[in-house]
């Protein structure tokens, strides 16, 4: 069976529409009511998204310096009008779910509340001057899967919210829920595994292919460190430890790597003994002093 989550879509009222153009420098960018976004290029090619707030100029006035933050890759301009509408739609939903905003004098881990959000009974947001998350009452915390529950009730915003919307996908949008599915099943696999019944396949989890890579590599010398090399021109100096350990008392070995040939994958570079020469002479690595073994 797939791992492939297909979320029910939802109808919302009225969709907004957003306003779509170019900018005084030429990107692409669309506003949608408070949200402004922009297509921008990146250095090697392909572009990112990236967003504003709040820009009452015409859209074409705005420029590279009305935007900010990095929103993830986008492969070409469709897919940059496909996540504009996904926003509007995301933005109709949230009207249609009538979510009720209050002041509240409620502590929380992350500091002193500076507002709420309540999405259900039981089920509030709460802002702060640095952080958020959700705060659950008694009754809505018994019903959360016991291995994201937090005792507390308090769930931030980064990731573990997941759980929230993974207990009571009605009080979220589609994009959240998808968002939620997403973190669940790269930050809690075993979570997401317990929920839907079945094992995730290779590719759909980073916690777990980080796990299969440790599995497969625990033998292998695996970089964790490297630099150009001054004393041998076309090649990256490296030091790598078995399985890719970062702890002081795992053995370390340095290798040379040709440097076209070095590229950091996901979990790191598995140095190639029948390829890639063992090194003992001057290191181009500052202050080095070598656990090297046979």
């Amino acid at each position: 069976m797939a791992d492939d989550f297909t979320l029910a879509p939802r109808t919302p009222a009225s969709l907004p529409s957003p306003e779509l153009g170019k900018s005084a420098d030429r990107l692409i960018v669309a506003r949608l009511g408070d949200a402004a976004f922009a297509m921008i290029p990146k250095r090697n090619g392909g572009f990112f998204l990236s967003s504003g707030w709040r820009l009452p100029k015409p859209l074409s006035d705005w420029t590279r310096a009305d935007f900010y933050g990095h929103g993830g890759d986008l492969a070409d301009e469709a897919a940059f009008h496909a996540l504009v509408q996904e926003q509007a739609e995301h933005q109709a939903e949230v009207a249609a779910l009538a979510r009720r905003e209050t002041r509240s004098p409620a502590s929380t881990p992350w500091g002193p509340s500076q507002g709420a959000v309540h999405y259900g009974e039981g089920v509030v947001f709460h802002t702060t001057a640095g952080h958020g998350g959700f705060h659950l009452s008694p009754e809505r915390i018994a019903k959360v899967h016991t291995l994201l529950r937090n005792p507390a009730g308090f769930y931030e915003e980064d990731a573990a919210w997941a759980a929230v919307a993974t207990a009571w996908p009605e009080l979220f949008t589609t994009l959240e829920r998808k968002q939620a599915e997403e973190t669940l099943r790269h930050s809690w696999p075993d979570a997401w595994e317990a929920i839907h019944g079945r094992a995730l396949q290779a590719g759909k989890s980073r916690t777990r292919d980080a796990e299969g890579f440790a599995r497969d590599h625990a033998s292998d010398w695996v970089v964790i460190s490297a630099i150009y090399s001054d004393h041998n021109p076309g090649f990256t100096e490296v030091i790598a430890s078995l399985g890719g350990q970062r702890d002081h008392s795992a053995p370390e070995r340095r290798f040379l790597v040709p440097s076209k040939e070095y590229k950091l994958g996901t979990f790191g570079f598995v140095i190639d003994e029948t390829r890639h020469a063992a090194y003992d002479g001057p290191s181009s690595f500052i202050g080095w002093r070598g656990r090297a073994v046979g």
